[in-house]
Order: C-alpha cells, then sequence, then structure tokens
C-alpha cells in the first residue's frame, strides 16, 4: 500500500515539473512565473506566490535593485517610484501613490497577462520588465528632492537594453534608434508622486532624446505661470504641480509650436481638460508652451476614436513622451487623488483611448497624483491606475523605438 502511495505521488510530482517546463519555455529569460506555475518544494527552483501574497511589485515582477547593487542590471522596461508630493496644491499623500499601485496591480498576470483588444501578452512579448523599486526622495527639501528624482531616472534611461531593436517586421531591414543621441534606451515607466516630477523626468528625457512631444492626460492645463498658480514666493516655490509645463517649456524641453513643423507634429495634446481658469489669458499662456487641449466634453461630440484622431494627427510620427494624471478619469470611478474634478472620463474610456495610441513611439510614460488614503476599501483608484499602466505597457511591447533607416 506504502509503495502504491509512494508511486502515486511521484507520479503527481513528475506530471506537475513537465506542466512547469512546458510554460517556462514560453518565458523571457529571467523573467517572472504566474501563480500557476508554482512549482514544488525541492525542485531548486522559488515557489510562485499566490498574487495576494509576497512582496508586493508591480504586476509580481521581478524586483531590481536597479539604483543599488544592480546597477548592471539590463532590462526593456522598468517600473520606478518617485514618491513624492509636496508640490500638491490640495490634498497631498500621492508619495503613497508607488506603493498603493503596486498592490492595485497584484492581479495583472492572474490569469497570464494576455490583453484581449491589443492581442499581446506584454509579460511574454520577449522583452524584460522590471520593477526597480522606489527613487530615494526627500520630503524636507523640494530642491534636492527633484534632483534625485532627475538623477534615478536618467541613471535608468541611460542602462542598456536586454533586447536588441531587431528588424522591421514588414521589409525586414534593421532598425535604428529614434533618439537624438543615437542610442537604443529602455523605456521607464514612473509612479508617482504628484505631477510635479515630470519636470524632472522630462529633463532626463531630454539627455537622450532632446525636444520632445507630450502626450498629457490631466484634468488640468498645468502650464500655469507661476504668478497665477503659487504666488511664486520663492522660486522653489515656483516649481508645483501647475507649473511644471510652464517651466519646461521654458527650458526647451517640449516642443513648443514655434515652427510650421512643429504645429504640424510635435506641438504636444492635452486630454480631459475640464478644470476652471483665473480667466482666459490661462489658455494663451497654454498656447504659449505649446499645448494643443481637447477638453473633457468633447467625448460626448467626436467620441473615443474622435480624440484618438485628434491625439495621433498632432503627435505624427515622433517620439513621445506620456504623461497620465489619474484625474483625467472622473472622481466617481477614480475618487483618490490630490485635486478632483466631476466631469471626466470613465475607467473604461481612458484605456480605449489609450489602445488608440498603438503603433506611437512612446519613449517612456508615468502616472501621477495617485493617493491612496483617499480611496474606497475596494481600491478602485489603485487599481484602474494599474490597469491603465498595463495597457501603457502592451502599447510599448508592440512597437519597438526604432525606425528603418530607409525611413530617415
Amino acid at each position: 500500500m506504502k509503495s502504491l502511495l509512494a508511486s502515486i505521488l511521484a507520479s503527481i510530482a513528475l506530471s506537475a515539473v513537465a506542466h512547469e517546463g512546458h510554460h517556462s519555455d514560453q518565458m523571457p529569460l529571467g523573467y517572472v512565473k504566474f501563480p500557476y506555475q508554482a512549482t514544488y518544494p525541492g525542485d531548486n527552483e522559488v515557489t510562485a506566490d499566490s498574487i495576494f501574497s509576497g512582496i508586493t511589485t508591480f504586476a509580481k515582477l521581478p524586483w531590481v535593485q536597479c539604483l543599488g547593487r544592480d546597477k548592471e542590471e539590463t532590462f526593456d522596461i522598468a517600473f520606478i517610484g518617485a514618491p513624492f508630493d509636496t508640490g500638491t496644491s490640495y490634498r497631498p499623500g500621492a508619495r503613497f501613490g508607488p506603493s498603493g499601485i503596486r498592490a492595485g496591480s497584484r492581479r495583472l498576470t492572474l490569469y497570464g497577462g494576455y490583453n484581449v483588444p491589443l492581442q499581446v501578452n506584454p509579460f511574454q512579448s520577449g522583452l524584460k520588465i522590471v520593477d526597480c523599486g522606489d527613487i530615494p526622495v526627500t520630503p524636507y527639501d523640494n530642491k534636492h528632492a527633484i534632483q534625485q528624482i532627475e538623477d534615478g531616472h536618467k541613471a535608468l534611461l541611460h542602462r542598456r537594453t536586454f533586447s536588441p531593436l531587431g528588424n522591421d517586421s514588414l521589409t525586414g531591414e534593421p532598425l535604428i534608434p529614434i533618439s537624438a543621441d543615437g542610442k537604443n534606451h529602455p523605456r521607464v515607466i514612473t509612479l508617482g508622486g504628484d505631477h510635479t516630477i515630470v519636470l524632472p523626468l522630462l529633463r532626463s528625457i531630454y539627455s537622450a532624446y532632446g525636444k520632445i512631444s507630450v502626450i498629457h492626460f490631466d484634468s488640468h492645463l498645468d502650464t500655469w505661470k507661476p504668478s497665477v498658480f503659487g504666488g511664486a514666493p520663492s522660486h522653489q516655490a515656483e516649481i508645483n504641480h501647475g507649473t511644471y509645463f510652464y517651466w519646461a517649456s521654458q527650458e526647451g524641453l517640449i516642443q513648443n509650436g514655434s515652427s510650421i513643423a512643429s504645429i504640424l507634429f510635435y506641438i504636444s495634446p492635452h486630454g480631459a481638460i475640464r478644470t476652471t481658469l483665473s480667466g482666459p489669458a490661462d489658455y494663451e499662456n497654454d498656447d504659449a508652451s505649446g499645448f494643443q487641449r481637447i477638453e473633457a466634453r468633447e467625448i460626448d461630440t467626436i467620441g473615443t476614436d474622435g480624440i484618438i484622431k485628434k491625439i495621433r494627427d498632432t503627435v505624427g510620427d515622433a517620439p513621445v513622451y506620456l504623461s497620465i494624471d489619474i484625474d483625467s478619469i472622473d472622481p466617481a470611478f477614480a475618487p483618490a487623488t490630490g485635486t478632483p474634478e466631476t466631469g471626466g472620463w470613465s475607467t473604461r474610456e481612458l484605456r480605449t483611448i489609450l489602445r488608440g495610441l498603438d503603433g506611437l513611439y512612446i519613449v517612456s510614460a508615468d502616472i501621477v497624483e495617485v493617493a491612496p488614503a483617499y480611496d474606497t476599501n475596494a481600491e478602485l483608484t489603485t487599481m484602474a491606475a494599474a490597469d491603465v499602466l498595463f495597457e501603457v505597457m502592451s502599447v510599448m511591447a508592440k512597437t519597438p523605438l526604432g525606425k528603418p533607416a530607409s525611413s530617415k
């Protein structure tokens, strides 16, 4: 009887190992295993945690100390937190955004992570995707914190990629990088943090891509002059989550529509705008910063397809940086944010619009203003933020950051 029981147990173990091996063959090198791929203790492999246990990284991705002991680690897409919220004007708490978004992302790989509308599984696309933890950010000195964020992002952006660019899928012609410095850079997805962090992120992006187009989803303009937003009692107070695009434009980090080519291809679109203003002059300053506005209410007349077309017509095939304020979603769906505005898009509408960016050269991205303390027990906001990034990651996985030499 004991012999029969031992034989049965051995057979089950062998079957489990074979099942595990079958799925492992589909996984990129050094990559995460999904919960259904758990191995048995004694198989010389770590048993996979269930989605609600273990250390919480974004989508259960491998944790790599990219700014610490793993400085030589290569990757294609990295998630990094920027827990900064001392530039906010209303409700603080976005310093807890990175940990909250990671918690909201836990079940993204529950069934394997296949994105049905985009027909891609970013986790099994051959790219190496990691969670680098958080940039060390001081809560006591905004000037120093902003420098820390720039330095941390730049350290990842200038890391060698794990995957080569490869060849064009249609012509077979080798791809060349689209960056200004001629190098193939990994993509960095930053978990904010309030929206102030985008100024140091764009400074970092400039070091690799030069002036960049920006797709900005937000309920607010964020191009206000410091004298209007914050009062500018000091230079440090002039830099906050309502003025960072003003400074980015002043510093020449973003394309500002100063020429015909810029007007056609490089001015940057705001999406989901619905804020109140100090007056019409706010729009004039927004125009001067090079942004084309897409009001949230336009979804009622032109729909998601019309909004997608406006964005694509504005950006063209230029490299683009994507910045998403969670308050672009209506607070009915995402209440946990620093400055909520009613009348926004639904989570479904924003995800649809993001999928419509498929094929654009999104070089890096962020999601900001998630303040989990104001969320419901159901984690509505953090879950929405994680799902939004799932769409962004899927779009990135489908489009390498390179073009055939003949297209130049």
